[in-house]
């Protein structure tokens, strides 16, 4: 299974080289990540109003080539793993004209509790749709490829 989602380069994404700045990718991600969740019927309001949050503890990215201002890029994400208490995540991100490869990246996050911020188990609601997504092999979600 993946969720795609798109996001156009704008030019405060890009560095003085003119060519998107390392960190963005990393901010993009997360916008991976969210999709993901939403095609699931997640939101992070949902999450954070039942008292969850999903701080990462881990994170790499692998930076193949450029993107630069106005690239339209594809963010592709693919679960990786998942217990009660962590989820991981690969992605790629791709330029949508060429579908050149630019960066490959890898999250892992903890269910945390909001109240204590201690590392926590996600109650049934959240964990049984995360984990029928997760052992599914094809693509999910309206306009997701």
């Amino acid at each position: 299974m993946e969720v795609k989602a798109y996001h156009r380069v704008n030019f405060y994404d890009t560095d003085a080289m003119g060519v998107v700045h390392h960190a963005n990718y990393i901010r993009w991600f997360e916008i991976g990540r969210v999709e993901f969740l939403r095609a699931l019927g997640i939101t992070l309001g949902d999450l954070m109003e039942a008292g969850y949050v999903f701080p990462l503890t881990d994170v790499s990215a692998k930076f193949v080539a450029s993107g630069k201002f106005d690239d339209e890029l594809a963010i592709v994400t693919r679960p990786t793993a998942l217990t009660k208490v962590k989820m991981a995540f690969d992605y790629e991100v791709r330029r949508a004209a060429d579908d050149a490869l630019l960066v490959l990246g890898h999250t892992q996050n903890v269910f945390t509790s909001r109240e204590t911020g201690r590392i926590t188990k996600l109650p049934a609601e959240f964990y049984e749709k995360l984990h029928a997504a997760f052992s599914e092999d094809a693509p999910m979600g309206a306009g997701n490829t």
